[in-house]
């Protein structure tokens, strides 16, 4: 099995950042979902079956495109590693693959799930289907006006999509109803978190499943080039795609390693999903980590074009790499993002998510030199068409 190979200890906390900041009726379901995914790691039938679907099912490996003449506009050597071509459109269906065969190994016939962009909610409804498991995504009504198509697939695939109408009805909400339903339904039900956030096991986790991003690409480039990059570059909201691409280079400190986030309006409007660019910290849906907040330690409503992006937290492994400064954090604003998207179409053919056009509208302003870089396309655009034409 890819993922994890390289992970031995059991992660709780990554600096001061992690842990477990859930009600006590959790802990059991967490403890038993660390053993779980612990024994799942070292059982090669499990590994021969994560694989197995990685590439017969999903689509794995992913090419990993040479943009001649993005590469060209950008005065260097740009690399798209094509996340987007996987099955359902993201690389949101590594996680959810991994996670469902976790669910049907625990005996949990019932999985949840919540959604921003719907590319973890489709992923999800698509491998309950797979596997015949009952599945529940929850999912805020202003996403679901943006994201129309991926509501239509999640119902096709026989996913129930329960609306929240709390707060700003995005993401934040979202994962806090499937909280919810959790702690009511923790016996029967496996929640499959979609990004690299939540109490542990859930970062490491995540991260161990999207590492085959980052292994790809490493050993891709490789053959392509002779060589490690100068940077490796990716879009940042949970942060799952990101740390799936960065963990194989962390050890490689000559290889620059960028976590793009979404400055909204503006990073002094107020209106952004900025954590790790602001220096924030706090504790949000179970863990200690990256979190807009107030002075009086309450969660601000986080504000991005990308439905994706649009959440007020980043995962803690995040965090604590860039205490470290080993990633370096930036954000951009939303009409780059547009910008970004409309010119991949026209150099290159290809239309991507928003969510990865926030980290392309950053390497376009910021070129280069001749380097050699890599930046991860984790979805495709088709989705975010009618925000797009909308401007």
């Amino acid at each position: 099995m890819s993922a994890g190979r390289e992970t031995g200890e059991r992660e709780r906390e990554f600096g001061p950042y992690g842990g477990r900041f859930v009600p006590e009726s959790l802990i059991p379901a967490l403890d038993e979902l660390e053993e779980a995914w612990l024994a799942a790691r070292d059982d090669p039938s499990f590994g021969q079956e994560l694989d197995a679907l990685l590439r017969d099912y999903a689509g794995r490996p992913t090419p990993l495109y040479h943009a001649k003449r993005l590469s060209q506009a950008c005065g260097a050597t740009v690399y798209l590693k094509r996340e987007d071509l996987l099955h359902t459109g993201a690389h949101k269906i590594n996680n959810a693959l991994g996670q469902a065969l976790l669910a049907r190994r625990m005996g949990k016939s019932r999985v949840i799930a919540e959604t921003g962009a719907g590319q973890h909610g489709v992923a999800t409804a698509t491998v309950c289907a797979l596997l015949g498991l009952e599945c529940v995504v929850y999912m805020g009504t202003e996403d679901m006006r943006r994201q129309r198509p991926n509501v239509e697939r999640m119902g096709l695939l026989g996913a129930s999509v329960t609306p929240v109408e709390a707060g700003a009805r995005t993401l934040k909400e979202a994962v806090s109803a499937a909280i919810r339903d959790w702690v009511a339904n923790v016996e029967s039900t496996h929640y499959i978190i979609g990004s690299a956030v939540g109490p542990a096991p859930y970062p490491g986790l995540v991260r161990d499943l999207q590492r085959v991003i980052g292994d790809e690409m490493r050993s891709q480039i490789e053959a392509a080039e002779g060589r490690l990059p100068d940077r490796v570059i990716a879009c940042v909201g949970g942060g799952s795609n990101a740390i799936g691409a960065f963990v194989p280079f962390v050890g490689d400190t000559e290889v620059d390693l960028i976590g793009v986030e979404a400055a909204g309006e503006g990073l002094d409007s107020g209106r952004h999903s900025a954590p790790l660019t602001t220096g924030a910290s706090g504790v949000l849906h179970g863990a200690m980590s990256a979190v807009l907040q107030d002075e009086y330690g309450q969660v601000l409503e986080a504000h991005s074009i990308s439905a994706g992006l649009d959440y007020p937290g980043s995962g803690p492994e995040h965090a604590w790499l860039r205490d470290e400064g080993r990633v370096r954090y930036v954000a951009v604003p939303d009409q780059d993002a547009v910008d970004a998207f409309r010119r991949l179409c026209l150099l290159e053919g290809i239309i991507p998510a928003l969510e990865p056009s926030h980290a392309l509208a950053w390497l376009l302003d910021n070129l280069g030199g001749g380097g050699l870089d890599l930046l991860v396309l984790s979805g495709r655009g088709d989705k975010d068409l009618a925000e797009v034409l909308s401007r």
